[in-house]
């Protein structure tokens, strides 16, 4: 699953492409709550981690209209997609790169960390092993520029 750092950064720039969320903190806090939890397969709806989330279930189980619902909803898509689309190759080396990544994610992305998750994001140096840094930024650009209605569509429709 992609760090804290960076579902909040898709958050924030989901929230600029897309300004008729209700409430700003409620969607902020839907981002993180599916990994504030020991049981991550659940929250995910997953049988075998982030990379299996089942978006559908999810869909046929909630209602997406509330804005803590949207941004869990935005988590799931963005685990699904961090890891089927766009980061293919998993490595433990990954939460090294985050760490490494995390304060160029908050500063560009104007990520303020909720005070629950604040213990969870390290700052490191070092050299990128898994992640490319172009690629994340166009991960975070293209997944924040789509609605939650298309990407629904999509999911229900059976093309994602």
């Amino acid at each position: 699953m992609p760090g804290f750092a960076i579902h909040i950064g898709i958050a924030n720039e989901y929230l600029r492409n897309h300004p008729r969320v209700n409430s700003k903190e409620e969607f902020i806090n839907g981002v993180i709550a599916p990994d504030l939890t020991d049981d991550k397969n659940k929250t995910h709806y997953s049988k075998a981690g982030s990379a299996h989330t089942e978006l559908s279930t999810f869909l046929k189980n909630n209602d997406i209209e509330t804005s803590f619902m949207q941004g869990y909803f935005l988590h799931l898509i963005t685990d699904y997609l961090f890891y089927n689309k766009y980061f293919t190759n998993y490595s433990k080396d990954l939460y090294d790169d985050y760490d490494i990544l995390n304060k160029e994610i908050i500063d560009e992305y104007k990520v303020v960390l909720p005070t629950e998750i604040k213990k969870y994001v390290n700052f490191k140096s070092g050299q990128l092993k898994v992640l490319e840094k172009n690629k994340l930024k166009r991960m975070i650009k293209e997944i924040s520029e789509k609605s939650l209605e298309d990407y629904k569509n999509e999911i229900l429709g059976g093309k994602l």
